[in-house]
């Protein structure tokens, strides 16, 4: 099994002129690294550095990592001018926003798309290079759509699929976008497609209808298939989900029923609401506070008795967008503990750091409420593992009805309009006084859903759909070597050598 993604499930930091690494976070590697570790197969992605390291050193680095995790790490390399305009520019200030209808965050550069074809064809080399006939290639994500056309452009004819992480918007949204039709094109190149949801699903064929009105689709059940003239693909719609077990299990360990404990007694007789996100607009974290404000102004009972605990996970700090958005979140921090902080309570905890696992399942174990509300979300894992880390039955989770996770959970959890403080005022008030049962009620529904569809069942369902194969059918093999370094043309016309 060979996954590409954008980012390796690493992070490299230099100090001194050493290389450290950390495993990463988020929703792709939480998804994946515990099938690579169950099957073992290579993870092709960008380092998140503008250095190029020489061999030694890569390996210096990374086989700790591959060695411990059993799977092998496959670096790709980008100059400054790539991440630039490839990974901040189309990616991120073009596709990301506007997939999540906010398309007046977007800056449609005319450089961008020129560099986005042209990483892409970085990535398209190093895979060539690296896998073998029977290899089944799983390619993920917004950053990486033209791939499988620039490998078919080098006469790969390999198995090649596609998951798209985030929403896919309506027509009406996505026309906004310079490069359309070509994008379009580049998604049809995958013997397969994968969307999180049937509504990002229904917008994409919708798309194509627009574009290619000779689109005929056949099929109406989670698997569709395509026909635009001569090229035939199929999509479905597969919830991505986490670990399930994982998470109960390490809910109810020693270890995080003491921290559980501690974290209560910190606060005494209050009632905890707590949030963790990434540090990012799609998320609504200025809108859930301001809704927490409301609540406070609204209904003074909650006054004292209540605290908000405010996760925030730094990311993407150099971006402007990224900057602006971080002194928001502190004004509005500041502004609501200033205007209802007395002199033994604060409303508001604010923390901007990561968080380890067990410490993240403890405060979901601790939370009366878990209050997650993206403006829009293609998944959002953070919602199932709030509950599954309800070890105590005790928990409500309030969550935006733009999150994916809305599509399977919505039932059972309080749905909110995060652009309406109202809302997610009445949905506090809500959780907060929800009779035990009914607490219970919703999480035994919600946790049989998540132990059913858990990231295992997605794997296998996408394997399915997408290459007819099993897990079972990628058996355990010792770690693929590097390969010797591939003489490249610089653009000077200069004869030199690059790991890619």
């Amino acid at each position: 099994m060979v996954i590409v993604s954008n980012r390796l499930p690493i992070v490299l930091r230099e100090s001194n002129g050493q290389w450290t690494m950390q495993k990463g976070s988020g929703g792709l590697v939480t998804a994946l690294s515990p099938i690579l570790e169950n099957r073992g197969g290579l993870w092709v992605g960008w380092t998140g550095i503008t250095k190029t390291m020489p061999i030694g050193e890569i390996k210096k680095v990374l086989d700790p990592f591959s060695l411990e995790s059993g799977f092998r790490l496959l670096p790709v390399f980008l100059t400054e001018e790539e991440r630039d305009l490839f990974y901040y520019g189309l990616s991120n200030e073009v596709i990301w926003p506007l997939f999540h209808d906010l398309q007046t965050r977007c800056r449609f550069d005319p450089g961008y798309w020129d560099a986005y074809l042209a990483v892409n064809r970085k990535y398209a080399r190093t895979i060539e290079r690296h896998v073998r006939e029977g290899d089944f290639i799983w390619i993920h994500d917004y950053h990486l759509i033209p791939l499988a056309e620039e490998l078919s452009r080098k006469g790969f004819e390999g198995n090649l699929a596609f998951f798209l992480h985030i929403p896919f918007p309506p027509p009406d949204i996505f026309v906004k976008f310079p490069w359309r039709k070509d994008l379009l094109r580049a998604l049809l190149h995958y013997g397969f497609i994968g969307f999180q949801t049937l509504r990002d699903r229904r917008n994409f064929t919708d798309c194509l209808r627009v574009f290619f009105p000779e689109t005929r689709i056949e099929g109406r059940g989670p698997i569709i298939r395509i026909l635009i003239g001569d090229v035939e693909t199929r999509a479905g719609h597969l919830p991505i989900s986490v670990d399930a077990e994982e998470f109960i299990r390490i809910s109810r360990s020693k270890e995080v029923t003491e921290r559980t404990q501690a974290i209560r007694n910190d606060f005494g007789q209050r009632r905890l609401l707590f949030s963790v996100d990434r540090l990012d607009y799609t998320k609504g974290i200025p809108e859930k506070l301001k809704g927490f404000r409301h609540a406070l102004r609204e209904f003074p009972e909650l006054k004292g008795t209540v605290t908000l605990i405010q996760q925030l996970v730094p990311s993407r700090e150099t971006v402007p967008a990224y900057h602006v958005l971080k002194e928001e979140i502190d004004r509005l921090v500041g502004q609501i503990n200033g205007e209802f902080s007395t002199g033994d309570w604060v409303p508001i905890v604010y923390r901007y750091q990561p968080m380890d696992r067990p410490e993240l399942i403890a405060h979901y174990r601790a939370a009366d409420v878990g209050l997650i509300t993206p403006l829009k979300d293609g998944m959002n894992l953070v919602a199932k593992e709030y509950v599954l880390s309800q070890a105590d039955n005790r928990g409500v989770l309030v969550l935006s009805e733009f999150a994916g996770s809305a599509m399977q959970l919505g039932e059972s959890c309080l749905l909110v309009n995060p652009y309406s403080v109202k809302e997610i005022a009445e949905a506090i008030v809500g959780a907060l006084s929800m009779p035990g049962e009914e607490k219970k009620r919703r999480l035994r529904n919600m946790r049989k859903t998540l132990r059913h569809h858990d990231v295992f069942w997605w794997v296998r369902n996408f394997l399915r759909a997408s290459a007819g194969r099993e897990l079972e059918d990628f058996p355990e093999r010792e770690l693929t070597p590097l390969s010797a370094p591939l003489v490249l043309e610089s653009k000077d016309m200069m004869r030199k050598e690059e790991w890619v």
